[in-house]
């Protein structure tokens, strides 16, 4: 029996999708539930998984061609039946081996040059992490999978990365692969050749969606920033003293997103307009609050949302982008964690970045920009003193917020991070 493989509903106003990358070839064996392929859409990267078990009959879309909700995409051979050719395959291999071993010693020396192979392919490998892999030069082998099935994924190799728990292919590789310096060392310096100077690749349907929203919001919005800088000395301090307990009790870290979050809440239910949009001719303000957290993947910047963030507790704010953060790193995002929020939070901190002017994210009114955490020489009643400073920057839609709710709202921040105590009495 033949199964069809067609595009799945992609979500609420998403009718397209790009094949990213077939994961089998024509031939292969499938399991139930085994990812067949990956789709690209304008928000998110998803897999297309196998309904039965059996064998991939035809693949009827190549990768990198646009495909709409429904459209046929292959076959799948149903059945032990459908799975019966590669095994067979194989029995004919093993068959085959015998005739082969009384073969010279020469044709068996080339074996230990390609005993580093099979040990990386046993590693399944997602293609969003071997991209990174390929970019890092590091081993596979080296990287624990938490995937389905022990998948590595984007999140492992980050992670990996962060701990320096991979180790570089090259070190792993066998001495076969030593003479290849001498070949870098033969290229003549001096300009690149041609072919090399330039490399053009096809945008991906995610980075274009970006792109667009992000010139709409300046050709739509009457976008402002106000700015203003926010001594993190007592969250600091707060948060030496209490993280301990704070991982025992809950499990999961306290970082500095649940004080932000709760501190823009705090300051949106003071100052409706920062939480509203426009809808046409009308003004709709929102009487709950999503926050968006922005998060940067290898394939660009998304924006999950943590929905109801004001009926979370500290810690539950922490799971939760926690959760969305791996989900948004590993491409696992749904279409409904990518929608309906009503405010943004944007950390550029975490690259370095001093200072900066956030971009809004539409129909939104306004997003929060974090910055580095830096010392500084700043005055303390009278005396000068080093303090953690950070700056916040608020871009908002001057359409819907004036200027004073704008500063209102920073200031309200700004006090609530100074004064953590206040977040926790509800003041």
């Amino acid at each position: 029996m033949t199964v069809e493989i067609r595009v799945p509903i992609l979500g609420e106003s998403v009718t397209e999708a790009t094949v990213g990358k077939w994961f089998k070839n024509v031939g292969d064996a499938v399991a139930k539930d085994e990812p067949l392929l990956e789709l690209e859409t304008d928000k998110v990267t998803l897999e297309v998984n196998a309904t039965e078990a059996g064998r991939l009959d035809e693949i009827l879309v190549a990768e990198g061609e646009d495909v709409e909700v429904g459209a046929l995409l292959g076959h799948l051979a149903e059945g032990a039946a459908g799975a019966a050719a590669p095994k067979a395959a194989q029995k004919e291999k093993v068959m085959e081996a015998p005739a082969a071993a009384p073969a010279p010693a020469a044709k068996a020396a080339p074996a230990p040059a390609s005993t580093p192979a099979p040990a990386a392919s046993m590693v399944e490998v997602l293609p969003a992490a071997q991209k990174l892999i390929d970019e890092n030069n590091i081993d596979a082998a080296n990287i624990k999978g938490t995937g389905k099935d022990g998948r590595i994924t984007k999140g492992d190799v980050l992670e990996a990365l962060e701990n320096g728990g991979s180790s570089p292919a090259a070190a792993a590789a066998p001495a076969s692969a030593v003479p290849a310096p001498p070949a870098v060392s033969a290229t003549p310096s001096g300009p690149r050749p041609e072919a090399e100077r330039e490399e053009r690749v096809k945008m991906t349907r995610l980075r274009k969606s970006i792109a667009t929203r992000l010139k709409d919001a300046q050709n739509t919005a009457a976008m402002l920033t106000t700015y203003n800088e926010v001594d993190m000395g007592a969250m600091l301090d707060l948060r030496a003293e209490y993280k301990d307990l704070f991982l025992k009790k809950h499990g999961v870290k306290l970082g500095f997103m649940s004080f932000f979050t709760k501190a823009c809440i705090a300051a949106l239910k003071e100052l409706p307009a920062v939480n509203a949009e426009i809808d046409g001719d009308d003004l709709v303000y929102k009487n709950y609050y999503n926050m968006g957290i922005a998060v940067g993947t290898p394939s660009g910047l998304v924006v999950p949302v943590l929905r109801d963030a004001d009926q979370l507790s500290f810690a539950e704010v922490e799971k939760g982008i926690g959760e969305l953060g791996k989900k948004a790193r590993d491409g696992k995002l749904s279409m409904a964690e990518l929608q309906g929020g009503t405010f943004t939070i944007t950390n550029g901190g975490v690259y370095g970045s001093l200072m900066s002017s956030p971009i809004l994210n539409p129909p939104q009114a306004a997003v929060l920009g974090m910055h580095k955490i830096q010392e500084r020489p700043m005055v303390v009643k009278g005396e000068i003193k080093i303090r953690p400073m950070m700056y916040l920057a608020l871009t908002y839609d001057h359409r819907i917020i004036d200027g004073k709710e704008a500063v209102t709202f920073l200031v309200r921040v700004k006090d609530a991070l100074e004064d953590p105590q206040r977040l926790l009495l509800d003041l």
